[in-house]
């Protein structure tokens, strides 16, 4: 049991026998004392003051007092208005020691055939471009979501939706059929997502073209886009798609398997993965057909054109189209084909759509919409809706092919990493295996913390210069950290040292906050979960190692000539390099044993 559960209870039984309240220990949260103040751990009293008829100092008084009597974790106490301020007995933070290093999953829940089964959705990429830094924003954020809930005791399913089919597809398609004289990603040299790219920047660089020639023969703008025979072509390419035409499918379908190839390349680098890859090519005939059984049932309605519409003016919202006049779907009709298809693959009891803020109000609707069409998780489906990302450059357009490209930045990223490591002197003696090993854990690790650490409800600027420091908040410096510690560790073992025998070691100040600070992983685990956000962990890493070096500095380990002290130090540094493991892992990110 942690000592914030150890207290809970106990403060529960104290107001309970003092005054007669029944208090829920889970409703008695202990914090950490303010520095200003004496104490490890404070609780609230102004819950019971009015229940005992006392000022709120005398309530704390006497609480802490009962404590002291009856708990033997608690050795003193001290009231500042209605806050009761806990000291711990030192040398019990030796047993919360003990337990941490005993608990090879420490601050992992285990999952059960009775876990709940939550299904995350993440990088929902189209087939025309590439992955640029908007999709590493949300990849990484699923990803690391996925970890995190797993890690809170839930069974998660890591699921994809690939965007494979649309207008925008077979502009792709057209360009590489008018101006790549049959290129392949062998003959180009390039990664297969990156040519298909460049083929849509093609389109759209010859489509203005005739915009601004049409123009000039005295068209508007809307006009002369609308009179455009590249787009005209573009669409009668996409009606013999959606006719199942031979050749155009063959096209479709080779383009489409030169990029999924090359995001595969791409995940596999960033160390992400799905259970289940889903294609919008076949959830949207799902969708129209989930649809149309909406409509029979008088769920929906058709307008005079054929269309067809949900009603959701009673939700405090308009109409909403699903069907358009000539029967082809809209993105929520494949939405609706993509969850009825992940239910029929899953009991799903949670469903996590890992999507940037600019839909939040396409998933208000979809939710609505799922759970009229008899969703049992439709509406409490969960719009982890996250902010954009920027370099300091500005915003990004693919069109224009100013998209900043995801395999790029990384390989910008490791080279990076290994120029500011080897000017630091932390790659001197190692083998050149060794420095390409380090330089891709470090540079895409210093990528991955920096995108994960600010609340991703947040817009935020990726700085790739500012994310590869040493020091500060940062993926490297929490790196360096566990690598300096994984060091002294070694060496110990070296030498012969123990790890044990230290519980009757009075602890000092930097001692007892660094095991306090090791003995909140749990809880912060749990409220990542809960509030679905990655930072919380990634803050809480780099707040854990800030706590580690200012006891490496303070505290001798191995110079240390008391046998037991030295053991208890060993354990500490132990307990936080495994923590600091166990928190960058559920963010995705790799630590270095040696630097």
């Amino acid at each position: 049991m942690s000592i914030d559960n150890i207290i809970s209870n106990a403060v529960a039984k104290a107001v309970k026998e003092l005054y007669g309240i029944d208090a829920e220990p889970s409703s008695i949260v202990p914090q950490a004392t303010r520095k200003e103040f004496e104490g490890n751990l404070t609780v609230m009293v102004f819950p019971w003051v009015k229940a005992a008829r006392k000022a709120p100092e005398a309530v704390g008084a006497e609480i802490g007092q009962w404590l002291v009597d009856n708990e033997p974790a608690v050795s003193a106490f001290n009231t500042v208005k209605g806050f009761l301020n806990i000291v711990i007995t030192p040398t019990f933070w030796n047993g919360v020691l003990e337990a941490i290093e005993a608990d090879k999953n420490y601050g992992i829940a285990p999952v059960t055939d009775e876990s709940p089964l939550v299904m995350v959705e993440y990088s929902s990429p189209n087939t025309n471009k590439p992955l640029h830094l908007g999709h590493l924003r949300n990849i990484l954020l699923g990803s690391s979501l996925s970890n995190i809930l797993s890690a809170c005791g839930n069974k998660v399913v890591k699921t994809n939706i690939v965007n494979d089919r649309g207008i925008h597809i077979c502009k792709s398609m057209l360009a590489w059929k008018k101006y790549f004289d049959g290129a392949t990603p062998e003959t180009a040299g390039k990664k297969g997502d990156h040519l298909v790219g460049d083929c849509y920047v093609s389109f759209d660089k010859h489509f203005k073209e005739e915009v601004k020639e049409l123009m000039a023969k005295g068209m508007t703008e809307d006009e002369a886009k609308a009179a455009s025979p590249l787009m005209t072509e573009a669409r009668e390419m996409l009606r013999r798609w959606e006719e199942g035409d031979p050749e155009v499918r063959a096209l479709w379908e080779m383009m489409n398997n030169w990029v999924y190839a090359g995001f595969d390349d791409s995940y596999r680098r960033m160390g992400v993965g799905f259970d289940k890859i889903y294609y919008e090519s076949t959830t949207y005939l799902d969708g129209k057909a989930k649809v149309l059984e909406g409509l029979e049932k008088g769920l929906l309605f058709r307008k005079e054109d054929g269309s067809v519409w949900a009603d959701l003016t009673d939700n405090g919202l308009d109409q909403k189209l699903l069907l358009r006049s000539d029967g082809t779907s809209v993105y929520m009709t494949q939405d609706i084909g993509t969850a009825k298809q992940r239910f029929d693959d899953y009991p799903i009891d949670r469903m996590i759509y890992v999507v940037g803020n600019e839909q939040n109000y396409h998933f208000q609707v979809l939710s609505i919409l799922l759970d009229r069409l008899g969703f049992k998780w439709g509406k409490d489906l969960v719009h982890f809706s996250y902010g954009m990302v920027e370099l300091p450059e500005g915003k990004m357009k693919s069109r224009e092919g100013t998209v900043v490209d995801a395999d790029d930045l990384m390989e910008e990223m490791v080279s990076g990493a290994r120029e500011v490591s080897q000017q630091l002197g932390k790659l001197d003696g190692l083998s050149e295996e060794e420095i390409a090993d380090i330089a891709e854990i470090v540079g895409l690790g210093a990528l991955k913390y920096f995108l994960l650490k600010v609340d991703p409800r947040k817009n935020m600027t990726f700085n790739p210069k500012e994310s590869i420091d040493f020091n500060g908040n940062t993926g490297p410096f929490i790196q360096y950290t566990y690598a300096r510690i994984r060091s002294v560790l070694r060496r110990a073992e070296e030498a012969g040292y123990s790890m044990t025998g230290y519980s009757d070691v009075v602890p000092n100040e930097k001692e007892i906050a660094l095991i306090q600070r090791l003995s909140d992983f749990p809880s912060v685990v749990a409220e990542a979960g809960r509030s679905y956000s990655p930072a919380i962990i990634a803050n809480y890493a780099y707040d854990l190692v800030k706590e580690y070096n200012q006891f490496y500095h303070d505290c001798s380990i191995l110079r240390e000539e008391n046998t037991c002290l030295c053991s208890l130090r060993l354990a500490l540094s132990d307990a936080t390099a495994r923590t600091v493991k166990t928190a960058m892992g559920l963010l995705g990110i790799r630590v270095p044993e040696r630097m």
